[in-house]
């Protein structure tokens, strides 16, 4: 008998950000919406939401509000990016080189004052534990979907391997009984 499908959720990273050459993180900073034709194709391709979480970071509010203009998305903190602390607003030539770093190791360094990205996962992991069934929109950012993945795929340093686009989607369900089924990764409409 097939499990039938008790969540349906759409990860979307945010839209490209008016770029200042420098980290950012944790950073609040605005994104470029302006392609209102991609927000269109976007917003067709995607079936009708029960429901629209987004991270508090305003490049995702506005993101949310260029792809739904009517929908007044749940601001879910544990969804910002990761905080790279005194990296935060460097220029991205000033930062240090890690040199070659495997999965575990990348996945458990932290920026000076910052988090690392198990972090992220741990903040993830219980926003996608408690949504209800229905068709959830999760617009958020790399770090938080690459953490979404770690979830789904039970291994932290797999899910540092993807990159994730701009105003992509990747689509997961979650069966009866928790249970997660990748759908689609980093899809661009």
């Amino acid at each position: 008998m097939q499990d039938h499908v008790a969540t349906e959720i759409f990860l979307i990273r945010h839209a490209p950000v008016i770029q200042d050459g420098r980290v950012y993180g944790r950073r609040d900073i605005a994104a470029d919406c302006s392609d209102s034709d991609h927000f269109a194709r976007l917003r067709s391709a995607l079936p009708t939401m029960d429901r629209v979480l987004s991270s508090p970071a305003q490049r995702c509010i506005e993101t949310s509000a260029a792809i739904w203009p009517d929908a007044n998305p749940v601001l879910e903190p544990a969804l910002w990016e990761q905080d790279l602390g005194d990296w935060e607003g460097q220029p991205y030539a000033a930062l240090p080189d890690l040199g070659p770093m495997d999965g575990q190791d990348l996945a458990s360094f932290a920026p000076p004052n910052g988090e690392n990205f198990l972090d992220v996962c741990a903040r993830v992991d219980p926003v996608l534990a408690d949504l209800p069934s229905g068709k959830t929109a999760i617009v958020a950012h790399a770090g938080s979907i690459r953490a979404a993945l770690s979830v789904v795929l039970g291994g932290v340093p797999t899910a540092l391997r993807f990159d994730i686009a701009n105003l992509s989607v990747t689509r997961l369900t979650k069966l009866q009984g928790g249970v997660f089924c990748i759908n689609d990764v980093n899809r661009c409409i």
